[in-house]
């Protein structure tokens, strides 16, 4: 059963059972049925978001690079400040640094397997990733999957928070759907490096990649797809309020997937997608 019909079965004018206690009988994280937008003072909600437009287009601007960009638009900020904020949009720059999602010692860090690989089918290759989601107050978290040989997004979900079992979930819903990748790629978040979410995908002989440290360009199919769902939707039309994030970027992923042409493959991604398919079949 996928996310979205747990979803349909929750009724929160049920007497009997609570919401949340809803979501624990069927398996369904809270943060999937909730779509509260997380909150921060009306001062760093400002500065999320010119932090988030400024690293779509610098991605290798550091905490200070960042702080003075800041500063240079009128907000006096510290290096502390920024930094924070950097860890709670889940941000990482390019070069070598510090991991501002540090996972734990014991969590293994898998190597990067796409290095010269030719991606040349269709779920022979999945990236993955969290981005920050501004909002026209608050903001949320989305998890992405994309197929890298079609550019078609197979899976995606929306959060207040990043954890590992929302990320799980979601994976795991997009393959009971989509079918199952040759290898998985994503960054080494902590999410992604726990046992929790490395587990069901060793258990389905699913090859796992991760990107170098501090090197996000790795992953960078599922970078360009944040880069227009938010130049050609969320800073268009900022969402108010959780269920209008929702259906706003459920109707731009329908767009993405079967109306607008992918400029580095040419063609529709459902289109390339279930084409190829077609013919493997």
């Amino acid at each position: 059963m996928s996310v979205m019909e747990k979803r349909g079965l929750v009724s929160p004018e049920y007497p009997e059972l609570s919401v949340s206690a809803q979501c624990k009988l069927i398996g369904l994280q809270r943060s999937s049925y909730y779509f509260k937008p997380r909150g921060q003072s009306l001062l760093n909600q400002r500065l999320m978001k010119a932090i988030d437009r400024q690293f779509l287009e610098c991605p290798f601007y550091g905490v200070e690079r960042m702080r003075d960009y800041l500063i240079g638009l009128g907000y006096p900020v510290g290096v502390k400040r920024v930094r924070r904020l950097y860890r709670l949009m889940n941000l990482r720059t390019i070069y070598p640094k510090r991991n501002l999602s540090k996972s734990k010692p014991t969590d293994y860090k898998y190597p990067y397997l796409l290095k010269g690989l030719k991606i040349e089918r269709p779920n022979q290759v999945w990236q993955a990733d969290i981005s920050y989601i501004p909002m026209f107050r608050g903001f949320m978290y989305m998890f992405a999957i994309i197929d890298v040989y079609s550019r078609r997004i197979v899976g995606w979900s929306i959060s207040n928070t990043m954890s590992m079992e929302w990320c799980r979930e979601t994976l795991l819903d997009t393959i009971r759907t989509q079918g199952k990748p040759e290898i998985f790629n994503t960054d080494q978040g902590s999410q992604f490096t726990s046992q929790g979410f490395i587990k069901p995908l060793l258990e389905k002989g699913i090859q796992i990649s991760m990107d170098g440290k501090g090197r996000a360009l790795d992953n960078v199919f599922i970078e360009r797809f944040w880069r227009s769902l938010k130049q050609e939707y969320i800073y268009l039309n900022p969402p108010n309020g959780g269920m209008d994030l929702y259906r706003g970027v459920k109707a731009y992923v329908e767009f993405y997937n079967r109306r607008r042409k992918h400029t580095g493959t040419g063609y529709i991604p459902d289109e390339l997608f279930f084409q190829i398919n077609a013919k493997a079949s």
